[in-house]
Order: C-alpha cells, then structure tokens, then sequence
C-alpha cells in the first residue's frame, strides 16, 4: 500500500505533487496544509495543498526564512508566521534543500519514515530538473517570464506608495517633526526591504554561472570515466552573468547530449567545452577531434535541438571531414514576454486562452477542470478547439507556438 501510494505520488505532475503528497503523509502525520519550497521547480517553487484562501496561505518569504535556518537533514516541530499569527508546523529538509511544511500536525507514527519518503519526492523532482525534458524548460521559461513581470509590478507599485509618503511626511507643513522624522527612517527601512525581498525572489532561481559549470563537471565524470577520451574544460568568467535555472539544467542536458553524441563516433581522443558569457546569452562551445561526419539533422542531436529551441536558443555545427566536429549554442539569459497581440488572428475565446494557459503548466485535464469548475470532458472540448485554432496536434506544439506568440495566458 505505501509503495503503490508513493508511485502515485512520483509519477504526478510537479503541479499536483503538493496535493499526492499530502495525501501519502496523512496517514503518518496528520496536518491541515502541506507546503513545498523547492527551487528545482522553476514554474512553481513554492506549491500547497489543502490552504483556504486568506487563511494559512504560507508566503514564499517566510517559508524561504524557514529554510535559511535549518540543515538539510533536518527535521522537527517549530512555530512559524502565518498571515498575521503563528502557528505549529512539521518541517523537513531534504539532503537537496528542498523544505517540506505541515501545518497544524498531530500525532507522528514515524518522523524517519516521513523524512525518507521526503527524500525520495524531493530527489525525484530534482531528477525532472536535471533531465531538462523540452517541455520541463518551456514552461520554465515562461513561468519566468511571468515571475519577472509581477515581481517589476509589484515593486514599481509598492514603491510609488511609499515613496508618496515618505514626500507628505517630509512636507514643511506638518507640525510635530519628531513624528515626521521617525515616519521617515521608518519608511525608508521598508523601502529597502522591500527592494531586498523582490532581490530574493528574483534571485530564487538563479545559479551562479562558476557553480553551474562546476555541476557540469560533476555531471560528465560519470558518462567519461571508462572511456580513452580527455574532455577539456574552459571556464565561464567568475564574474559571468548568473544563470535562471532553467538555463542551467538546460545548458547541462545540452553538454551531456552533446558529449554522448560525439563520443559516439569513432576514434574521438579529445573533447573541449567552453562556456562563456556576452552579458545577455550564454555561450557554449563544443568541439571534439573525430571524424566530422556529424550534420544538424542528425538523429543523435535531435533531441538536444529541441531542448535549445525550448529556451529560445541557437544551435549551429560546423563539421570538417577528418578534423572533427564544433558545435555552438547560444541560450539568452532573460526570458521572452509573454504579453502581445501577435496572436489574435487565432480567434481564441476567454476560456480557451485560460485552458491554454493551465496546459503550459503541465496540469492535467482532472486538475484544469477543477480548478476552472468545469468538467473533464469540457476541457478536453477546449482543448480540441485550441489545437485545431493553433493548426497544432499536441500539447508541447501549443504551449511552444504561444510562448513564441506571446499569447496573454493571464
């Protein structure tokens, strides 16, 4: 019974994985709501699963707090801020960093066994992030997108508000300047944490780029180890741009797809690669000493040219027959918006752009009719209508025609 629940729970989509897992752990731990922070997942890094609306909501702020103050590995009951109060809550970090959260929880039949099936989630999700599938980094990106938008619209809001009162408290006309000074240290305090928090989530998912190519390294020991091949690294800058991290996982699967597919070719000694950054792309270069008998269309690279077409990417090869093989690819730093009006020859209605929009974050049509109120049945009806609109036969073809389109999902 808890392995076949613990399948159920590995095999969901990142979207539903909140709601399975709360209801594996309920029969060891029972809790009122299950909270994730999990930065592998770009789209949604923090999901929850049984929270009313208004009422014990965990914030992204306080859960990352959480996390900052324990070890991964640890575990146990704690206070933490929930809207205006405190509240009781289990917490477990995996050995990856990623947090788990019940609030409100009773009796515990095990803390081990709780934290080990955490381990296992939690390696599981970042194993989909690692595997930086076409479609994992398409909805990656545009969940930046998204977060980049909000976050320059939350901050431009909150700080036109504050800094209009900063200006009326700092007005000659007001008498009691004891007052008026204190508003104003006050105040500007907030405006600086609010500068600070929009820095952190900005920077939630982002990797530095010397640690990335170290990941790299790691990565490729494994694939070079039992083979007569001498693989040569060329570091990024230190100061280099960091990198979102979809861009990371996927600039990672594209060197290891491109690693396995020169290697392949007889009599391959030696491979280079290269990253660098221009400021607004990274740059990787790959180039081995084989035969140069590689071309674009080849079968082996089909799979890495998805990927790169994913993050919006370049991919170029230039083969010489006998000197080997050299591969370029350039993978931009900031996401595309996703706001234009480039789609409106498709005649999408209201709901068929809200369907559109829960199909580019992986949700199943079980999921999207419940949380648009409607039946299975009607969404996949929606669903047809938007294929057929879009002139698309799956789900990838959409999702990757509208980010390109812009289509305004929200």
């Amino acid at each position: 019974m808890l392995l076949a629940s613990l399948t159920q729970v590995l095999a969901a989509p990142l979207p539903d994985v909140a709601s399975s897992l709360s209801g594996l752990l309920n029969s060891y731990i029972h809790h009122s709501t299950l909270a994730i922070l999990a930065e592998e997942n770009v789209e949604h890094p923090v999901k929850q699963h049984g929270a009313a609306p208004d009422s014990d909501l965990l914030t992204f702020t306080e859960l990352d707090r959480v996390r900052t103050g324990l070890e991964p590995g640890a575990m146990g009951v704690l206070l933490i801020r929930v809207g205006t109060g405190s509240r009781r809550a289990f917490t477990a970090v995996a050995d990856s960093g990623a947090l788990l959260v019940l609030l409100d929880p009773g009796q515990i039949v095990s803390e081990q066994l709780v934290m080990q099936l955490w381990q296992i989630v939690a390696l599981r999700m970042r194993q989909r992030a690692s595997e930086a599938s076409p479609d994992y980094l398409l909805q990656s990106r545009a969940a930046s997108s998204v977060r980049a938008k909000a976050v320059a619209e939350l901050a431009d809001h909150h700080s036109a508000v504050l800094d209009s009162l900063v200006s009326v408290l700092r007005s000659p006309t007001l008498d009691d300047r004891s007052a008026r000074q204190t508003a104003t240290r006050l105040t500007a305090a907030a405006l600086v944490q609010l500068r600070t928090s929009t820095d952190r989530v900005r920077t939630f998912n982002e990797e530095p780029v010397s640690q990335a190519f170290e990941r790299l390294r790691d990565d490729l020991r494994p694939l070079v180890r039992y083979r007569d091949i001498d693989v040569q690294f060329i570091e990024p800058p230190v100061d280099g741009r960091a990198l979102p991290s979809e861009v990371a996982h996927g600039a990672r699967a594209v060197v290891r797809g491109a690693i396995l597919a020169l290697v392949d070719q007889p009599s391959v000694g030696k491979v280079r690669v290269q990253w660098d950054c221009d400021g607004r792309n990274l740059l990787i270069g790959v180039r081995d000493d084989g035969p140069g008998e590689l071309s674009i269309d080849s079968a082996q690279l089909q799979p890495l040219a998805q990927r790169v077409l994913a993050l919006s990417g370049e991919l170029s090869l230039n083969a010489t027959v006998g000197w080997g093989t050299e591969m370029s690819v350039v993978l931009p730093l900031d996401p595309p918006p996703v706001r234009g009006d480039e789609n409106s020859s498709w005649d999408l209605r209201p709901r068929e752009l809200e369907v559109l929009g829960h199909l580019a974050t992986g949700r199943r049509y079980r999921s999207i009719a419940e949380n648009m109120g409607i039946s299975e049945n009607t969404v996949k009806f929606h669903v047809s209508k938007v294929f057929r609109k879009l002139g698309v036969g799956s789900r990838a073809e959409a999702v990757a025609l509208a980010f390109e389109h812009r289509a305004p999902f929200s």
